[in-house]
Protein backbone atom coordinates (compact mmCIF):
# COMPACT_ATOMS: atom_id res chain seq x y z
CA UNK A 1 0.00 0.00 0.00
CA UNK A 2 2.76 2.51 1.15
CA UNK A 3 4.36 1.65 -2.18
CA UNK A 4 1.21 2.52 -4.32
CA UNK A 5 0.98 5.76 -2.25
CA UNK A 6 4.31 6.59 -3.27
CA UNK A 7 4.09 6.19 -6.67
CA UNK A 8 0.71 8.29 -7.19
CA UNK A 9 2.88 11.25 -5.10
CA UNK A 10 5.67 10.59 -7.62
CA UNK A 11 3.00 10.86 -10.52
CA UNK A 12 1.15 13.79 -9.25
CA UNK A 13 4.34 15.73 -8.47
CA UNK A 14 5.76 15.13 -12.01
CA UNK A 15 2.11 16.27 -13.83
CA UNK A 16 1.58 19.33 -11.91
CA UNK A 17 5.14 20.56 -12.28
CA UNK A 18 5.50 19.56 -16.01
CA UNK A 19 1.72 20.92 -17.09
CA UNK A 20 2.03 23.89 -15.40
CA UNK A 21 5.37 24.83 -16.50
CA UNK A 22 3.69 24.23 -20.01
CA UNK A 23 0.81 26.52 -19.07
CA UNK A 24 3.10 29.12 -18.11
CA UNK A 25 5.37 28.95 -21.30
CA UNK A 26 2.01 29.19 -23.23
CA UNK A 27 0.17 31.90 -21.87
CA UNK A 28 3.69 34.07 -21.49
CA UNK A 29 4.39 33.11 -24.93
CA UNK A 30 0.91 34.53 -26.02
CA UNK A 31 0.07 37.13 -23.80
CA UNK A 32 3.87 38.76 -24.43
CA UNK A 33 3.37 38.65 -28.21
CA UNK A 34 0.16 40.76 -27.49
CA UNK A 35 1.05 42.95 -25.45
CA UNK A 36 3.89 44.07 -27.56
CA UNK A 37 2.18 44.33 -30.82
CA UNK A 38 -0.16 46.77 -28.88
CA UNK A 39 2.99 48.50 -27.69
CA UNK A 40 4.90 48.63 -30.93
CA UNK A 41 2.25 49.01 -33.31
CA UNK A 42 -0.85 50.85 -31.19
CA UNK A 43 -3.76 48.89 -30.18
CA UNK A 44 -5.69 50.16 -33.46
CA UNK A 45 -3.40 48.24 -35.46
CA UNK A 46 -3.53 44.74 -33.78
CA UNK A 47 -5.69 42.03 -33.65
CA UNK A 48 -6.24 38.78 -32.15
CA UNK A 49 -4.52 37.35 -35.29
CA UNK A 50 -1.33 38.91 -32.86
CA UNK A 51 -1.88 36.28 -30.08
CA UNK A 52 -0.88 34.14 -32.91
CA UNK A 53 -3.63 30.80 -32.21
CA UNK A 54 -4.76 29.07 -35.20
CA UNK A 55 -6.96 26.24 -35.56
CA UNK A 56 -3.97 23.69 -36.58
CA UNK A 57 -1.97 25.34 -33.62
CA UNK A 58 -4.62 24.16 -31.13
CA UNK A 59 -4.46 21.15 -32.71
CA UNK A 60 -1.34 20.46 -32.03
CA UNK A 61 -1.49 21.55 -27.99
CA UNK A 62 -4.53 19.03 -27.95
CA UNK A 63 -2.59 16.27 -29.33
CA UNK A 64 0.53 16.98 -27.36
CA UNK A 65 -1.73 16.94 -24.12
CA UNK A 66 -3.10 13.77 -25.65
CA UNK A 67 0.17 11.87 -25.94
CA UNK A 68 1.46 13.43 -22.56
CA UNK A 69 -1.52 12.22 -20.80
CA UNK A 70 -1.27 8.54 -22.15
CA UNK A 71 2.53 8.18 -21.97
CA UNK A 72 2.14 9.60 -17.96
CA UNK A 73 -0.26 6.82 -17.91
CA UNK A 74 1.15 3.91 -19.70
CA UNK A 75 4.90 4.71 -19.57
CA UNK A 76 4.99 6.73 -16.23
CA UNK A 77 8.63 6.08 -15.93
CA UNK A 78 9.19 7.99 -19.27
CA UNK A 79 8.39 11.35 -17.84
CA UNK A 80 11.07 11.06 -15.12
CA UNK A 81 13.66 11.80 -17.28
CA UNK A 82 14.44 15.27 -15.44
CA UNK A 83 17.50 16.16 -17.18
CA UNK A 84 15.50 16.03 -20.42
CA UNK A 85 12.51 18.17 -19.12
CA UNK A 86 14.92 20.61 -17.70
CA UNK A 87 16.57 20.90 -21.16
CA UNK A 88 13.33 21.61 -22.56
CA UNK A 89 12.66 24.48 -20.17
CA UNK A 90 16.14 25.53 -20.89
CA UNK A 91 15.17 25.59 -24.84
CA UNK A 92 11.96 27.17 -24.09
CA UNK A 93 13.57 30.18 -22.10
CA UNK A 94 15.85 30.48 -24.85
CA UNK A 95 13.70 30.36 -27.57
CA UNK A 96 10.72 33.32 -25.96
CA UNK A 97 14.12 35.34 -25.16
CA UNK A 98 15.44 35.00 -28.80
CA UNK A 99 12.14 36.19 -30.37
CA UNK A 100 11.06 38.96 -27.58
CA UNK A 101 14.76 39.93 -28.20
CA UNK A 102 14.08 39.99 -32.13
CA UNK A 103 10.51 41.66 -31.73
CA UNK A 104 12.02 44.47 -29.82
CA UNK A 105 15.02 45.13 -32.25
CA UNK A 106 12.95 45.17 -35.03
CA UNK A 107 10.39 47.59 -33.73
CA UNK A 108 7.94 49.11 -35.90
CA UNK A 109 9.82 46.92 -38.50
CA UNK A 110 8.15 43.57 -37.05
CA UNK A 111 4.90 42.29 -37.99
CA UNK A 112 3.53 39.28 -37.71
CA UNK A 113 1.76 39.37 -41.23
CA UNK A 114 4.41 39.10 -44.25
CA UNK A 115 4.50 42.60 -45.84
CA UNK A 116 3.80 42.94 -49.76
CA UNK A 117 3.73 46.40 -49.58
CA UNK A 118 6.37 48.71 -48.85
CA UNK A 119 6.06 51.59 -45.74
CA UNK A 120 7.82 54.23 -44.25
CA UNK A 121 8.49 51.41 -40.96
CA UNK A 122 9.12 48.50 -42.88
CA UNK A 123 13.58 49.38 -42.85
CA UNK A 124 16.24 46.82 -42.98
CA UNK A 125 17.13 45.40 -39.39
CA UNK A 126 20.73 44.20 -39.65
CA UNK A 127 22.15 45.13 -35.92
CA UNK A 128 21.37 43.42 -32.89
CA UNK A 129 20.45 39.82 -32.83
CA UNK A 130 20.01 40.32 -36.84
CA UNK A 131 23.75 40.30 -37.41
CA UNK A 132 23.76 36.47 -36.74
CA UNK A 133 20.83 35.16 -37.82
CA UNK A 134 17.80 36.84 -40.58
CA UNK A 135 14.91 35.36 -39.09
CA UNK A 136 15.57 35.70 -35.20
CA UNK A 137 12.16 35.35 -34.62
CA UNK A 138 11.21 32.36 -36.25
CA UNK A 139 14.51 30.88 -34.64
CA UNK A 140 12.82 31.51 -31.58
CA UNK A 141 9.74 30.11 -31.83
CA UNK A 142 11.66 26.67 -33.37
CA UNK A 143 13.20 26.64 -30.61
CA UNK A 144 10.45 27.21 -28.29
CA UNK A 145 7.71 25.10 -29.73
CA UNK A 146 10.10 22.08 -29.85
CA UNK A 147 11.34 22.79 -26.21
CA UNK A 148 7.48 22.79 -25.02
CA UNK A 149 7.38 19.19 -25.98
CA UNK A 150 11.12 18.15 -25.12
CA UNK A 151 9.99 19.33 -21.38
CA UNK A 152 6.92 17.75 -21.30
CA UNK A 153 9.27 14.76 -22.47
CA UNK A 154 6.70 13.97 -25.40
CA UNK A 155 8.69 12.09 -28.20
CA UNK A 156 6.19 11.72 -30.94
CA UNK A 157 4.99 15.42 -30.52
CA UNK A 158 8.71 16.46 -29.68
CA UNK A 159 9.48 14.64 -33.97
CA UNK A 160 6.10 15.94 -34.66
CA UNK A 161 6.48 19.66 -33.56
CA UNK A 162 10.12 19.95 -35.31
CA UNK A 163 9.10 18.76 -38.52
CA UNK A 164 5.91 20.89 -39.13
CA UNK A 165 6.92 24.08 -37.78
CA UNK A 166 10.27 23.31 -39.34
CA UNK A 167 8.12 22.88 -42.62
CA UNK A 168 6.32 26.18 -42.20
CA UNK A 169 8.91 28.51 -42.14
CA UNK A 170 10.91 26.46 -44.98
CA UNK A 171 7.59 28.23 -46.79
CA UNK A 172 7.26 31.27 -45.58
CA UNK A 173 11.05 32.60 -45.51
CA UNK A 174 11.65 32.11 -49.06
CA UNK A 175 8.23 33.78 -49.84
CA UNK A 176 8.72 36.87 -47.33
CA UNK A 177 12.05 37.27 -48.65
CA UNK A 178 10.90 37.54 -52.36
CA UNK A 179 9.49 40.80 -51.09
CA UNK A 180 12.22 41.83 -49.54
CA UNK A 181 14.70 41.45 -52.39
CA UNK A 182 11.82 43.95 -53.74
CA UNK A 183 11.96 46.23 -51.11
CA UNK A 184 15.69 46.56 -50.19
CA UNK A 185 17.10 44.85 -53.49
CA UNK A 186 20.91 44.19 -53.57
CA UNK A 187 21.32 45.44 -50.18
CA UNK A 188 19.05 42.36 -48.50
CA UNK A 189 20.64 39.89 -51.17
CA UNK A 190 23.97 40.55 -50.21
CA UNK A 191 22.49 40.80 -46.24
CA UNK A 192 20.81 37.20 -47.30
CA UNK A 193 24.16 36.20 -48.40
CA UNK A 194 26.47 36.89 -46.04
CA UNK A 195 24.01 35.85 -42.72
CA UNK A 196 22.06 32.80 -42.29
CA UNK A 197 18.41 32.41 -42.38
CA UNK A 198 18.22 31.41 -38.31
CA UNK A 199 16.11 27.78 -39.45
CA UNK A 200 18.30 24.90 -39.52
CA UNK A 201 18.47 23.48 -43.33
CA UNK A 202 16.98 26.88 -44.81
CA UNK A 203 19.09 29.42 -46.61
Amino acid sequence: MPSSISFAEILSYTACRQLSQMFLAVVFFHSSEYILAVAIHGRSNVTLKSLLISKNYLLAMIFSLLEYIVEIVLFPGLKEHWWISDTGLALVVIGEFTRKLAIITAGRAFTHLIKVYHDEHHLLITHGIYRFVRHPGYSGFFIWSVGTQIMLCNPISTVGFAIVVWKFFAERIPHEEYFLKRFFGSEYEEYAHRVPSGVPFVK
